[in-house]
């Protein structure tokens, strides 16, 4: 009864404000106003205000949405757990995902780190490296900032 009262108020209240701006000579926000003033009168009119005010006082209601934030809260910790690619369960049947800091995510095999020659595809001989430069400039210039 008292939503009801405060949503009627708040109407005749914007139906006021609407016929100072039309008197105003502002039509256009005149209508848009009134337009906004209705709404409280239709909600009340089609038991949304009644519907909203019972779902409000209802702690089963509260409850529900307790367990609807828990489910999103318990949603949102797997995924971002999946993100970070920690090792899943080995309940889960998938293998573990390799972590980043682990020992066996930065093995790699010896040969995988040479440089490669410049081979050509056919499998024959490898072609000399190109002449060294010199980078002597280049390193004083590092050895003057300790590198």
């Amino acid at each position: 009864m008292l939503a009801e009262t405060i949503c009627s108020a708040v109407s005749v209240a914007g139906l006021g404000i609407a016929a100072v701006t039309a008197y105003r000579k502002r039509f256009l926000a005149a209508t848009r106003i009134t337009a906004y003033a209705l709404v409280p009168v239709a909600l009340v009119m089609t038991g949304f205000v009644q519907w909203v005010s019972g779902m409000v006082f209802n702690p089963t209601v509260w409850a529900g949405f307790g367990l609807l934030g828990l489910s999103w809260l318990l949603f949102m910790t797997t995924r971002a757990i999946e993100r970070r690619g920690l090792p899943a369960s080995e309940e889960s049947g998938k293998p573990a995902k390799k972590v980043k800091g682990s020992a066996a995510a930065g093995a790699v095999a010896p040969a995988a780190s040479a440089p490669s020659l410049g081979t050509t595809r056919t499998g024959s001989q490898a072609q000399p490296a190109a002449p060294t430069e010199d980078f002597s400039d280049i390193e004083a210039i590092l050895k003057k900032h300790g590198i």
